[in-house]
Order: C-alpha cells, then structure tokens, then sequence
C-alpha cells in the first residue's frame, strides 16, 4: 500500500471513529445522561481527532535534493516542480507545508529581523501582523512556482547584522553565509515560511517540515527542541556520490540520531543514485557500487542497513509525471514510500487509539455505571411500592420511615464525602504547588538572578543544572500527590460502592513520565549545546543567559503548561464520578420519599405509581440498550484500530 493509500486508509477510520463519538455524545445528550465535564471530555477528544497532524520532517545539508524529494512523493500530480529545485540552495529557510481551511492559500513568511527580538516562531504564530502574507493560486502550476520561489529569496546585511540574527562568524554556521566584495553579507531573508496548500493529502491532516541545512537548524533551536522532537518521522537525505559529509554528520549526532541503534520514525534517504548510473558499467556493477555507498553509509550512522533507503528523487519525480513505470522502478522511490508508510501511519494511530480508547472506555464506563444505578434505584423503589399492594397506612408509615433512615444514614455518609472534597482540594492545591507555573516561574526568576550575576562560568554551569534539578524535583514532589490523590479516591470508591452501592468502578491514574521525557531531552540538549566548556570559555555571559532562557527555559515551560492541563483535566475526571453518582443517589432517595408520601396521603395512587415506574423502567432500558449501539459503533472503530496496528507491528 503506497503513503498516499495508507495515509487515505488512515483518515477514513479516524472519520469513522469521530462519526461514532459524535453519535455516542448525541445519544448521551439526548437521553439526558451528560453533564459538562463528560461533554467537555468527548467534545475535547473529538478537537483531537479533527485537528490531527500527521508531520514528516526532511532534514538535509544544501544541495541533497530534498526539495526535489518532497516534489517527486507529494506533488509529483501537478506535472511539474512545486517546491523551487535547482542546484545550488533552494529552500533557504524552515518551511511547513499543510493546510489549514479557516485561511485562504497562501504563503505566511516571517522576517528574519524577528530573531532581534528574541521571541519563539510559537510565540510568533500567535500573531498573524508579524507575518508577511502572499495569496497562492492554487489553481495554477506556474503562478505556485512563481510564488514558492520566495522560500529561496536571501537579503544582504552587515558582518554585525547577521550575528545579531544568529549568524554567527566562522564554525560551521559561518559557512553558510556568503560574504561579498563590499563586506555585506548574504543570508536568508525569512526566519520561517508556512504554505496553506489544498493539497489532498495536507487536507487530511499530512504537515511537511522542509529544513534547509545546519546552518538554519544551528540558529533556529525551536526546531531541534520542539518541531523535530514532535515530528512522527524524520527523513535524513544524503547524496549518492558524497555519502556521510562531516556537516551531514554533525546534523545526525546532534539534532536526529538516536544513541545506540534504531529509532522508530528516523529514515535515512541516499540521494540521487542516477549519479552513480555509469553506461560503461552493468546493472549488476551499478547495484553493488550502490550497495557500497548504502552500507558505507549505515555503518558510519550507526543504523541497520535497512534503514537506509537509496533513491533517485530527480527521475522519479520525472518518471511520475511522464508516466515512465521503468524508470520509476529504476528510481527506488517506491520503497521509500513503503517504508514511510509504514512507519509513519501506525505511530500516529497508535498515538490516536491509545487517547480514543482510554478516554471512550472512561466515560462510557462511567455512563453505564449512572444507568445502571438509576435502574437499580427505581427497581427498588418498584420492589417497595408492589410491597405495598393491599396494606394498610401503618405499613406505609413504617416504609416511610424506613427510607428516611436510610436517606440520613446516606446523609451521614456524606460527611465522608465532604472531607474527601476538603482533602482532595488541600491535596490538589500541594500537586500544583510543584507543578504549577508559578512554581517554575519563581524557579526561572531565581535562576537568572543568579546567571545574570555570575563571574565564573561554573556559576553559570551550575546554575542551567541546578534549574534541571529543581524541576525534577518538582515533578518528582508532583508525582508523589499524584499517587497519594489516586490510593485516596480509589479508597472512597470502594467504601461508596460498598456502603451505599455506588457504581463507581476504578479511577484511572495520571503520569508524568511524558513531561520528565521532555525535560530529559531538553538537558541533554543543553549539556551538548550551551552548557559546555567552549561554549562558556567562547561566549559572552549574557548570551549564555539570553541563549538559556529564550531556547531551554521557555521549552520547560511550555512542557510544565501541558502537564498542568492534562493534570486539571485527570483531576476533574478523577472527582466527576463520585459528585454525579452522590447527586443521584440523593435525587433517589428524594424520589423515594415522594413516591410513599403520595401513597401514603392517597392509596388510589398506588398503580398509578407503580404503572408510571413501569414505563420509566422500559425508557432505561431502552437508553442502555441505545447507548451499547452507538458505543458499539466506536467500539468496532477501536477494535479496527487495533487490528491494524498489531498488522503493522
């Protein structure tokens, strides 16, 4: 199955899947069995699926054919080059590719003066006056041409300009720049373009990353901290006739390569094998060379040799719209394509499934257990009032007073209850004590105070780790309230479920690991690209701090913001099932009453009642048997899901 098939295959289920939670919020609604928290959880979870992103990152030095690669396996239909190919630099600086239906097509690039103001492009994205916006006729090969050529356009600044922007002399990154006779320098002339392109594949969720080189990842952190980090697969082009360049290695070991082997969504592209075509040579002289250049390639990278997929971009891009099945063949795209399809298409479902499954399974868990205990209430209440067929008021008196006794030792119970509010509130208020913002903010405040200060470079040294343990502190603290609000709740659960015969279940845990992951992630980083001997010994203090701050600091910020939604959410589903199934048994308990009141005040009423209980049974089980339809429909999609991904592993 091609990209294009798997990924079309892919979408369709998850429409499936979104079709049968809207139909199961429907039903939940329309037989009064939501509340808000349950509806904010399913219509969260259905945002999820409709805004998912699927993002491919292709990451090369100049001059690999990268642009020519994403040409050749998304835009080969359009009969000609869409991305600007050409020797020499072409993509000049980070681009996304996808679609977004809210905006018209275009072309949003954001200067490069930008980088003076020491602002995140996240940050940026928020504010659409700071973008430079080019409308993209999509109908139009040559006018996009035309128009996409502005991804390569460079501007020329001074020596101290271009530090400024991050360009820094001499190194690696100062081989990008190209200075001229009058002293300028050439550099490029946006920080980050985004394309909004009606392509079929960006419209079902695809986001294609284009990197142009070490120079624009060394100055643009955000993508080596973030974008690449998030990206489901990463594509790392070569060129056939150069192999593993030092540039090309350096971008592998710091920002792709994954120590110790293999890495799931990490692919290896060797480039333009049609250099290597020799007419003078057999096919079978040409395949061997190949084969060299492949294994050279996988041992120097420290990868299995499968991961290493040799290509010819150019004739395949040439092969697709000549229709050239030959040649396509020739061209070896179609492994590539195999090969990114099946790695990127079930990491992602499995990431969809594992959220869908877990949340579905919750909340329908959850309803269940609400109508089961109302049926299991108005049973009983049917089991009291046929008792009372043809006896006498004494008897209803003493039926009266018997539910009243229950209804107070209920009542009673929930004194338990309300301290269990107080503690879980006391508790939530330790958990975010560590975990919240104002915690890392104080933490961010201090830590700079003491960079800003510092003479030594081991002051600064110690003061980056100091912040990376504190923050491990942090969530480790938060950890600990997390376990002791889980063993608490799962202790009420049981008591209610056993003295008053609450259908509670089990309250599903909250972990942290995700978030430790990332502040991992982010130190090694760190340790490997600021806090080092040179770059303290080379460096300005204040732009260790700047560089700190701007880059690392605010990474840990944005991970510590997403831990303490996904918390706030954990916690609000954690409590929702003790308040609604309290509120109806207390609603139960109400019923009750009135309903023995009203026999007892006029016992003509006494069929009336049990009739009209009757018909309240038949609506309930008439609503369980709605709700195991439609949750059978997102069930089936789960089910499906989980089919193909055990086909896939």
């Amino acid at each position: 199955m091609t990209l294009a098939q798997q990924f079309a295959a892919y979408s369709e289920w998850r429409s499936h899947l979104s079709g049968g939670l809207e139909a199961f919020r429907k039903c939940l609604s329309d037989n009064e069995l939501s509340d808000a928290q349950t509806d904010l959880r399913l219509r969260l979870l259905l945002d999820k699926l409709h805004e998912d992103r699927l993002q491919v990152a292709f990451v090369a030095e100049f001059s690999r054919g990268k642009s020519e690669l994403i040409n050749a396996i998304f835009f080969a239909d359009y009969g000609n080059r869409m991305l600007p190919s050409t020797a020499g630099r072409t993509t000049m600086c980070p681009t996304e590719l996808m679609y977004d239906p809210s905006k018209p097509p275009s072309i949003e690039l954001l200067p490069i003066e930008t980088r003076e103001r020491h602002s995140s492009l996240s940050e940026y994205k928020r504010f659409a006056d700071q973008w430079t916006v080019l409308p993209l006729d999509s109908g139009s090969p040559e006018a996009m041409q035309q128009a996409l050529h502005s991804v390569s356009e460079v501007t020329r600044v001074s020596a101290q300009e271009a530090e400024r922007y991050g360009f820094a002399s001499g190194g690696q990154n100062g081989a990008a720049r190209r200075r001229a006779d009058d002293g300028l320098v050439e550099i490029p002339r946006w920080r980050h373009a985004i394309i909004n392109f009606p392509h079929p594949l960006l419209k079902q969720g695809l986001v294609i990353l284009d990197t142009p080189g070490l120079n624009a990842i060394g100055t643009e952190p955000e993508l080596t901290l973030s974008l690449l980090p998030n990206a489901h697969a990463v594509l790392f082009i070569l060129a056939a006739d150069t192999g593993v360049t030092q540039s090309d290695l350096a971008i592998w070991n710091d920002h792709i390569g994954a120590p110790g082997g293999r890495k799931k969504g990490r692919l290896v592209v060797l480039n333009k094998i049609d250099s290597l075509w020799d007419e003078l040579k057999s096919a079978a002289q040409i395949d061997a060379e190949i084969a060299k250049q492949v294994a050279s390639c996988a041992t120097t990278l420290d990868l299995p040799i499968d991961q290493v997929f040799p290509v010819s971009a150019q004739k395949a891009l040439v092969a697709k719209i000549n229709g050239d099945d030959a040649l396509l063949q020739r061209s070896r795209l179609n492994a590539l394509e195999v090969a990114l399809s099946e790695e990127l298409i079930p990491a992602k479902q499995e990431i969809i499934h594992e959220a869908a499954d877990a949340e579905f399974s919750d909340i329908h868990r959850r309803t269940l257990g609400l109508l089961e205990s109302r049926l299991s209430g108005l049973r009983e209440q049917l089991g009291e009032l046929t008792e009372l067929r043809g006896k006498n008021k004494g008897v209803v008196e003493y039926m009266m007073g018997k539910v009243r006794i229950e209804k107070e030792e209920f009542e009673s119970g929930l004194q338990r209850y309300y301290a269990l509010r107080s503690i879980f509130s006391q508790l939530t208020n330790k958990l975010f004590a560590h975990l919240g913002i104002d915690s890392l903010r104080t933490l961010i405040s201090s830590t700079r105070e003491t960079m800003i200060e510092a003479t030594f470079s081991k002051t600064l040294s110690d003061a980056m780790e100091n912040f990376f343990r504190v923050t491990r502190e942090n969530l480790k603290k938060s950890d600990g309230e997390i376990s002791e609000i889980l063993t608490m709740m799962e202790a009420i659960y049981k008591k209610f479920a056993v003295e008053h015969g609450l259908k509670l279940g089990t309250p599903h845990g909250f972990s942290l690991i995700r978030y430790e992951k990332d502040i991992d992630r982010l130190e090694s980083w760190c340790d490997t690209h600021l806090n080092t001997m040179f770059q303290l010994m080379t460096l300005e203090k204040s732009k260790v701090t700047q560089r700190f701050f701007e880059e690392v600091a605010l990474q840990v910020r944005h991970a510590f913001e997403r831990a303490n939604r996904d918390a706030e959410a954990w916690l609000k589903a954690i409590m929702a099932p003790m308040e609604t199934q309290v509120r109806e048994h207390q609603i139960q308990f109400k019923r009750r009453l009135e309903s023995i009141k009203r026999i007892h005040q006029a016992t003509d009423t006494l069929e009336d009642r049990i009739n009209e209980l009757l018909h309240v049974e038949s609506e309930l089980v008439s609503q369980l048997r709605a709700i195991g339809n439609v949750a059978g429909d997102v069930e089936r999609q789960l089910e499906i899901g989980s089919s193909r991904l055990r086909h896939a592993a």
